[in-house]
């Protein structure tokens, strides 16, 4: 790979990565807050990209042929006056040819067409089943802020129901949104995935939908769920955590949102 190919990855890698964080499409992949870095990143990228294309296709001087008397006095001292030294920067690989970087650079490419003509969706149900359920042990609540029904995180519905036995819930309702999946012993499961810097360390919070449910229901739907807190519990079977259960009143099928992880 010469310097004008790697000026072009470096083009290609900047402009996929300031098309994702200029869109919605950088949250499939990283939390909100670090939207700034990603289009400082790219935009430092394509100025890297551009400014090694214009250095390799600047016009160059020519070069001016040494005096006659300098060449055969270079001759006389064991000098070929015609040797390729070096001097316009470049390095010489032995055959005529400037020295390139290693072939696997190539291999940056595989996430640009990924980013620019597929684009990968956001972790789901396939993920959220392969992972267990992640709850953050907690020894005291605050007081749930003001509302009915009360919008809680998943993450809070979850860690209140499980660490404080509810106490901190009450008889309050809350209100909670996830995409659904199938749970075990039969269950319907509301979950979302949770990320504390982006998709790579993302982990699955999950919440038992009981009560009455909709007729139709499938994996992946989004959903806003209405109910209270429930006592019951099952075990997520990936790795033996406590999934507790909300007792649904109220079940609306929404879109899928643009930030789709809690953090």
């Amino acid at each position: 790979m010469n310097r004008q190919a790697q000026a072009v990855v470096l083009l290609l890698v900047g402009g996929a990565v300031l098309r994702a964080s200029l869109t919605d499409q950088y949250l499939n992949y990283v939390k909100a807050g670090l939207q700034p870095y990603l289009v400082l990143s790219g935009a430092i990228l394509v100025l890297a990209g551009i400014f090694t294309l214009w250095y390799e296709l600047r016009p160059r001087p020519a070069t001016v042929p040494a005096p006659a008397g300098k060449a055969h006095s270079d001759a006389a001292d064991g000098h070929d006056p015609h040797a390729h030294d070096g001097h316009d920067g470049r390095s010489d690989d032995g055959h005529g040819h400037a020295a390139g970087g290693p072939r696997v650079a190539w291999l940056l490419l595989a996430p640009v067409l990924g980013l620019l003509l597929v684009a990968p969706p956001a972790l789901g149900s396939y993920a959220a089943g392969r992972s267990g359920s992640a709850l953050v042990a907690k020894s005291d609540f605050a007081p749930l802020p003001a509302g009915d029904p009360v919008k809680l995180t998943m993450l809070d519905y979850a860690s209140r129901a499980v660490f404080d036995r509810g106490v901190s819930l009450g008889e309050r309702r809350v209100q909670l949104s996830g995409f659904a999946m199938h749970g075990p012993e039969g269950s319907w499961l509301l979950a979302r995935m949770m990320v504390s810097c982006c998709a790579a360390d993302a982990r699955p919070v999950k919440v038992a939908l009981g009560g009455e449910l909709p007729d139709g229901l499938a994996e992946e739907q989004w959903l806003r769920v209405t109910g209270k807190y429930s006592g019951r519990e099952i075990k997520d079977t990936v790795n033996g955590e406590t999934i507790p259960f909300i007792e649904v009143s109220e079940v609306t099928l929404i879109p899928v949102p643009e930030e789709q992880y809690e953090s």
